[in-house]
């Protein structure tokens, strides 16, 4: 598992993220909400070790996040940033297969697990085209697929953070990868995922984070967080909370 406390980074002289705290749980998808200019994509810099706290620490399975060696991190820990860029015209199953790096496992192994996360994605269909061909939402899930491919199937000791992975996406899309998210999570893997749907949150999150002004604004399970008064406060906007007809979780409804 992975265990952040009071984590607090400054830019400029601003502070961006100041005592954040959280803890990620195996089989849990953990989801950060919050506005624009929030700390969101700070703050899994802060939890992946691309960016350094100016306070607190990141501990994956109760060792400093910077302690563990570059290989062994890789294995356990897998990051989608909010833009992934790649200027090379390789086949798409050569891009996925790049998220088998830290592993030896065998090109035969390699290649099932590459057929098996672009299935879970939907993007079966595009493993032999060129990645600069593809669309944008095209080009997202083959990154996801990457990711995923880096920690297939998942299992507990084994976190994910996504930033934004349905940005570019179509609805159909939307729901397909997150999908692929909560059933990888289904498999004991740790994963945090930055949403700005609230009503994909509430579907697939087991628990939810809420950012506003660099801090926690809220934190606990949809049906704690996604409430009318700290949606009011965090995003400016008046909503209705309603129970959604079939499935239980909260609705949330723009007035």
């Amino acid at each position: 598992m992975m265990q952040a406390d009071g984590l607090g980074v400054s830019r400029g002289g601003r502070s961006v993220l100041r005592g954040v705290s959280l803890g990620l749980r195996p089989g849990q998808v953990l989801g950060v909400l919050g506005p624009n200019g929030a700390g969101k994509s700070s703050l899994l810099g802060l939890l992946s070790g691309e960016l350094r706290a100016d306070a607190g620490s990141v501990l994956l399975d109760g060792q400093l996040l910077q302690d563990w060696p570059g290989r062994q991190r890789a294995q356990r820990l897998a990051v989608l940033p909010q833009t992934s860029s790649l200027g090379f015209g390789f086949q798409v199953k050569q891009v996925v297969r790049m998220g088998r790096m830290p592993h030896d496992t065998g090109l035969a192994l390699d290649q099932q697990i590459v057929e098996q996360v672009l299935e879970a994605v939907d993007a079966s269909h595009l493993a032999g085209r060129n990645y600069l061909q593809l669309s944008g939402g095209e080009r997202q899930r083959v990154h996801l697929a990457r990711v995923l491919a880096q920690l297939w199937p998942g299992a507990d000791g084994q976190v994910l953070l996504l930033d934004e992975p349905t940005s570019m996406l179509d609805p159909l899309h939307q729901l397909s990868v997150l999908d692929a998210v909560r059933r990888f999570a289904d498999h004991g893997a740790s994963v945090l995922v930055i949403l700005h749907d609230l009503n994909l949150a509430a579907r697939y999150c087991d628990q939810l984070l809420l950012l506003g002004d660099g801090g926690v604004q809220a934190s606990g399970s949809p049906e704690q967080v996604l409430q009318p008064a700290a949606l009011q406060r965090v995003f400016g906007i008046d909503v209705l909370v309603q129970r959604h007809p079939e499935r239980g979780h909260p609705l949330i409804i723009a007035r």
